[in-house]
Formats: structure tokens, sequence, C-alpha cells
């Protein structure tokens, strides 16, 4: 019993990985290539942060670092270890973010 509730896990975090190394290929493929980060965010699990070679951004959070690991191993993507400054100033950011992060300033 225990061997097959193992497999069954297994297959599990397989399906999460090969889902979300898809999710980072998309992305990938929509911005011209893509780098990332993955930041471990607790019980929560991990956030993998992207960047693709326009300048555009997104994220996914995985359920554990590990998985989260595979899967940007999995896609192929360029992975960094921290969101530094070089790796950061990549990111394109518009007029949506601009009054948005503005409107948390001031309580919005």
């Amino acid at each position: 019993m225990a061997d097959t509730q193992q497999v069954e896990v297994d297959q599990k975090t397989e399906r999460k990985v090969a889902r979300l190394a898809r999710q980072i290929g998309t992305f990938a493929k929509a911005h011209g290539g893509a780098e990332g980060q993955v930041a471990y965010i607790g019980e929560r699990g991990a956030r993998i942060v992207l960047v693709g070679e326009d300048g555009g951004w997104g994220d996914l959070v995985a359920p554990t670092y590990e998985i989260a690991e595979q899967a940007v191993a999995k896609s192929g993507i360029t992975v960094h270890e921290s969101f530094d400054g070089e790796f950061a100033a990549k990111v394109t950011t518009g007029p949506y973010e601009w009054k948005r992060m503005a409107g948390i300033q001031i309580g919005g």
C-alpha cells in the first residue's frame, strides 16, 4: 500500500513539474525567451519570477521549492540565484505598474 501511495505522489509531482515547465515555455515563447529566479515563500511553496527578453514579466507559484527548481530546469531557461540589479533592470514597467505602485503608496 505504501509503495502505491509513493508512486501516486511521484506521478503527481511529475505532472506539476511538467505543467509548470509548459507554462514557463509558453511565457518564454511569447516574450522571445526568458530568464527566471526561484524564491522560497514559506508554506505556500516557491515563486518563479520570469522576465522575458522583451522586458515582460510574470510569475508562477509552485507548491514546493523542489518542484519549482525541477520545472525551471526542465524548461531550459537561465535561472538566477537572486533578483539582482542586472536581472531586475531587464524588467519593463508600464503605466499600469506605475499607477499600481503609486496607489499602494497612497493607500489605494
